[in-house]
């Protein structure tokens, strides 16, 4: 399989699913938030599901949803370079059959995935809002991946809810600071807030992020607060849950 790089690409291992995947520090690098949500996630085991990645960057969860389902999963990101990667790294894995990446705005996504036909949405979606003090990357593909420069939360929201059938689920990464406009923006489109899992640091620190899973014409009922995940114990060592999910069982790969 080629495994030409282009700049300064490099090649990273998916370890848990074994997998390597095509990163570049000064485009896209996946993160720990990528792996919580490809762990947050539940998708259909079945081949007849749809699931549907949005802004997928360089295709981290998308690959990691493949190794969890043998439905088809889609792959949506705006920025080139990183669909060129991301097609890469899918041919890289011999997964062209399982997963297939479109270029593409999200806004415009119903243009390309048929409106109420999709199973599963994740996303991994800009985290900041854009002002006149805001402070961007000066990186244009840092700052896209991460400032709320092409969709902002209510966009995302819409167009989620747009691509899911009815009792459709969605799950998203993002940051506690955002957790009411998230549930409002939620709610505005009939994505019924379902599981919320808020992520430490550590036990001694404020939550730094947040899962959160909707059901598109859910019962506003039975919201479930999960119990906290700590990342890092006292000695700076990720706990087991993390370890897994980052390395699966075998500790033997750290």
């Amino acid at each position: 399989m080629n495994k030409e790089l282009k700049g300064d690409e490099r090649i990273d291992q998916l370890m848990q699913y074994n997998l390597e995947i095509i990163q570049s520090s000064s485009v896209f690098s996946f993160s720990l938030d990528a792996v919580l949500l490809g762990d947050f996630a539940s998708v259909p085991k079945h081949n007849r599901a749809r699931v549907v990645d949005l802004c997928s960057g360089n295709g981290a969860v998308a690959l990691m949803l493949s190794q969890k389902t043998t439905s088809p999963v889609t792959a949506v990101e705006i920025q080139e370079r990183l669909v060129d990667m991301a097609k890469r790294s899918i041919e890289m894995n011999q997964l062209t059959d399982r997963v297939e990446m479109i270029h593409a705005d999200v806004n415009q996504v119903t243009q390309h995935i048929k409106k109420d036909s999709v199973d599963v949405v994740t996303c991994n979606p800009p985290y900041f809002t854009v002002s006149d003090h805001s402070r961007k990357n000066p990186n244009e593909h840092l700052a896209i991946a991460r400032h709320e420069l092409h969709l902002t939360l209510k966009e995302l929201m819409a167009e989620t809810a747009g691509l899911l059938k009815t009792k459709g689920k969605a799950y998203f990464v993002h940051r506690p600071e955002r957790f009411l406009e998230i549930m409002d923006a939620m709610r505005e489109v009939k994505l019924a807030p379902k599981r919320v899992r808020f992520v430490y640091p550590k036990s001694d620190r404020e939550a730094n992020m947040l899962l959160i899973e909707g059901i598109k014409q859910g019962k506003e009922d039975g919201l479930k607060i999960l119990p906290p995940l700590f990342v890092f114990d006292n000695q700076g060592e990720y706990f087991p849950e993390v370890r897994r999910m980052i390395y699966g069982n075998d500790d033997t790969n750290e």
